[in-house]
């Protein structure tokens, strides 16, 4: 599905340099669930943005479905994105003027879908979330977790390969969160979804079937949990990934190799080899997503 082999992104601030990715190398298998964890302002979001084409990284290869798309033009990686991506935001990015049904009916647009079948995909997509009675309903006339089940309806109205998810419970309470990650979770499960989720909150990460932690732009993986692999198996037939035995539960530690990856100079001091989470806050990231412009037939 991916690789990145040595993605670095590098941005202008006034005269100095930000370093945002420091080579990247990172293999995501089709159908995994990744979780990237890490402070605020260490290259979390940059590197979903370049996952999702959204960002071309300033070296390196990023590879999707066999095709590098540091190296495609522009209307190649449109084209990628509207057929193969979806999106979903800590701050939903719905279009406050449209109803929930033309939000969602949007993603469909970049694809040339007819009215008539736009609208047909959109109200099942939103009553698969459910909200099939609040089809008519503006953003600023739902709750929290309603907007953000509107975004997921968008995100996978168009089938999608991918689905990449920046801190989708951040804006919400932790009953609308635990509803909203058990719905990713079936999508993910249901539709053999590859998913990308970046969030700080460490209990939604640890139901994700392998975890990375970004620090300084380097990217390390945690070490997967005793009986994991054989839950998510399960849970692929049809099980539920909210089981385990205490043991199942104990925080991740870091692999040595990675772990070795991640530390130098700038980071000897900060990083904490038995457990990472410590190291995690819990608290937003403001990196947020430009909005497309939508037209409708």
């Amino acid at each position: 599905m991916y690789k990145l082999s040595a993605v670095t992104k590098n941005y202008q601030k006034g005269r100095s340099t930000v370093a945002a990715l420091r080579g990247v190398d990172l293999v995501i298998e089709d159908g995994e669930w990744l979780a990237v964890q890490g402070p605020t302002g260490h290259g979390k979001s940059t590197l979903l943005q370049i996952l999702g084409g959204l960002d071309r990284p300033s070296s390196g290869i990023v590879e999707f479905d066999g095709r590098d798309l540091a190296q495609l033009r522009e209307t190649e990686v449109t084209k990628v994105r509207a057929q193969s991506i979806g999106f979903v935001f800590q701050t939903f990015n719905l279009i406050p003027t449209l109803s929930a049904l033309e939000n969602v009916e949007a993603a469909l647009v970049p694809l040339r879908v007819g009215s008539a079948a736009r609208q047909q995909r959109a109200t099942m997509a939103l009553e698969v979330v459910g909200l099939g009675d609040r089809l008519r309903h503006a953003p600023g006339e739902l709750s929290g977790g309603q907007q953000q089940r509107v975004a997921i309806a968008r995100a996978l109205v168009k089938e999608p390969k991918v689905l990449l998810a920046d801190e989708p419970t951040g804006n919400l309470d932790e009953d609308t969160r635990d509803d909203i990650i058990g719905l990713l979770e079936t999508m993910w499960r249901e539709r053999g979804l590859t998913m990308v989720l970046v969030t700080h909150d460490s209990s939604i990460a640890r139901r994700a079937q392998r975890i990375g932690v970004m620090k300084n732009g380097r990217l390390g993986f945690k070490q997967p949990r005793p009986g994991q692999a054989a839950r998510f198996q399960a849970a692929r037939a049809g099980g539920s990934l909210s089981t385990g035995t205490p043991a199942d539960l104990e925080p991740p530690r870091l692999q040595a190799p990675d772990l070795a990856a991640l530390k130098g100079s700038d980071l000897d001091s900060e990083v904490d080899e038995a457990h990472l989470d410590s190291e995690l806050p819990d608290f937003g990231d403001p990196d947020s997503e430009r909005a497309d412009t939508i037209t409708f037939d």
